[in-house]
């Protein structure tokens, strides 16, 4: 162990003693000598090479890259015999050094076709023979004939195909009906679109019969690819009964089932609240509307519009109580909607409104009082307290004015433009109106504030234009009974949701179930095969234009 002496310094170890009088370790060993060399050996060898290349001047000429090798691209192998359409392949010859789809595909399918494999009938004497072994039979999920098909139609094609040639090799006599959907509202907003972009020209320019005319051109041209695209991906249909859905056996199909449903009582015509997209004119489901939540205030670009909409803030002002220096102060997201205003609502138990139970608000735009009227609905601790009711612009306010009998007062017409008896604001469109009310609220001292509000936004997923809840008399099919049926279904097990677990969703969604408005206001698609019968005779009693009243189908 190393000591210190007396003058603080780290003395050496005791060892020998070198010949100048200095001292050294002990002595090394052969092994540790041996390292040593080596180690001076590499050094002198580095320094060797750190001389050389300090010798020779630097090079001042750059050096010139090695071009880069261009990727051989290999022609695509093809089968080229002289194979009529519909002839089994010949694979006599040589495959190609590489593997080619187009190769291997070539010719299968037609052959295929013509020998009929698909077909329920092959291999059996006569269709109408039973099966011991039983049948299958499905239908084709339609796809739209919007476009060309994509990786998800490729995807369930496969599946689909799987199961049916599962079956088939089973010994079941087979059926996989193959087709295309005429898809309503989709089809006449890409023809509508294609129509303006290339020709500058609206449908109604074109009128009924020609806009028509241009879907069956599209549908042509699209069908004939979707079919080829289907026969590319093997998909085993029987194409001697390919389907469209509005080929003239279908369309008479529709319509029986429609007749009869009406008759029955499951088809039923009524005016009420629906989605409402007023780029198409028409109504749409609740599978159509797409909801988009935002946080606050939030610009959308709207189909008809030149600027940004706003959203998401809520705009609060002032109704003031007839006959009296009060005023009841309320809120919205639709300010618009105001001029559709027929009541404010307030909860029976809020002991702030308590004294304004039956009173009036006057509305500062039209000659319309406004009853102060109490429901539950109200939620006392949010906002003012006080609502404001557009029974027909609201879910909500439509129920509260069923239950009060309030008027329903419509304010806008198919296109979203403002009618009525409303000065200034009648004929504006929907969202310019928004911003035209809020100045005049302004002006009046009627405004209060407007605060961001996280709320969600409801889209037209066809048209991308932002739905507008309005009552329109429009044609449902009851559905409280097929729901209950179907949720029985798979309570017996007569129906199999796959994967199990999805099962809570289906009763979820069976219970919930609303009955379906089937009507749309297109010019492509079905036509509802009912008739309004009116009569030049007083005393014979006439429908509505609301209600079934008066029709046949």
């Amino acid at each position: 162990m190393n000591q210190a002496d007396t003058n603080g310094q780290i003395g050496t170890p005791a060892g020998h003693t070198s010949s100048d009088g200095s001292a050294t370790g002990p002595p090394k060993t052969a092994k540790q000598l041996e390292k040593e060399a080596k180690k001076a050996e590499k050094l002198a060898k580095l320094q060797a090479k750190l001389d050389k290349k300090a010798a020779v001047p630097a090079s001042t000429e750059k050096k010139e890259k090695p071009e880069k090798k261009v990727k051989e691209t290999k022609e695509v192998a093809l089968y080229t015999s002289n194979t009529a359409p519909g002839e089994k392949k010949d694979t006599s010859g040589f495959l190609p050094d590489a593997y080619s789809p187009r190769y291997v595909e070539a010719q299968w399918y037609s052959w295929w076709e013509k020998e009929g494999f698909f077909k329920p009938e092959y291999g059996r004497t006569s269709i109408s023979e039973p099966n011991p072994n039983g049948k299958f039979v499905m239908v084709i999920p339609p796809p739209n004939v919007t476009g060309s098909l994509h990786l998800g139609h490729a995807l369930t094609n496969a599946i689909e195909d799987a199961i049916t040639r599962y079956h088939r090799m089973k010994g079941l006599t087979t059926l996989w009906v193959p087709g295309c959907d005429h898809a309503g509202i989709a089809t006449q907003v890409v023809v509508e679109k294609k129509l303006w972009r290339e020709e500058k020209l609206t449908r109604h320019d074109l009128g009924r019969e020609k806009f028509i005319e241009k879907i069956w051109d599209w549908r042509r041209e699209k069908g004939v690819r979707i079919y080829d695209q289907l026969k590319c991906l093997g998909s085993s249909y029987d194409w001697t009964r390919v389907a469209f859905t509005m080929d003239p056996k279908l369309c008479k199909a529709v319509t029986e089932a429609f007749v009869r449903l009406h008759e029955d009582g499951s088809i039923y015509r009524s005016s009420r609240l629906v989605n409402w997209s007023c780029a198409l004119r028409s109504a749409i489901s609740d599978i159509e509307v797409d909801k988009v939540d935002i946080p606050g205030k939030t610009f959308f670009a709207i189909p008809g519009y030149t600027d940004k909409v706003e959203f998401g803030v809520l705009v609060k002002f002032a109704y003031k109580v007839e006959n009296s220096d009060e005023e009841v102060i309320v809120a919205t997201t639709r300010i618009e909607t105001m001029l559709g205003d027929t009541a404010i609502a307030v909860h029976p138990q809020d002991e702030r409104y308590k004294h304004l139970h039956g009173k009036y608000v006057q509305h500062p735009f039209c000659d319309r009082r406004l009853p102060i009227v109490v429901d539950d609905f109200v939620d006392m601790n949010f906002g003012t307290g006080a609502v404001k009711i557009t029974p027909a612009h609201d879910a909500n306010d439509y129920d509260v004015g069923k239950r009060c009998n309030l008027p329903f007062i419509t304010i806008f017409n198919d296109d979203g433009y403002i009618i009525g008896d409303y000065g200034e604001f009648k004929g504006m469109k929907r969202f310019d109106c928004r911003k035209r009310i809020l100045e005049k609220l302004k002006e009046l001292g009627l405004y209060r504030e407007t605060i961001n509000n996280p709320m969600v936004v409801p889209f037209c997923s066809r048209s991308k234009d932002v739905v507008e809840p309005m009552i329109k008399p429009q044609w449902y099919v009851k559905c409280d009974q097929l729901a209950a049926d179907a949720t029985e279904a798979v309570r017996k097990g007569e129906l199999k949701i796959i994967p199990e677990h999805h099962t809570k969703i289906w009763y979820h969604w069976m219970e919930g179930i609303r009955d379906w408005c089937v009507s749309r206001q297109l010019w492509w698609g079905h036509r509802i095969p009912a008739y309004y019968v009116s009569f030049n005779d007083d005393s014979i009693k006439g429908g509505t234009l609301a209600n079934s009243d008066g029709r046949v189908s």
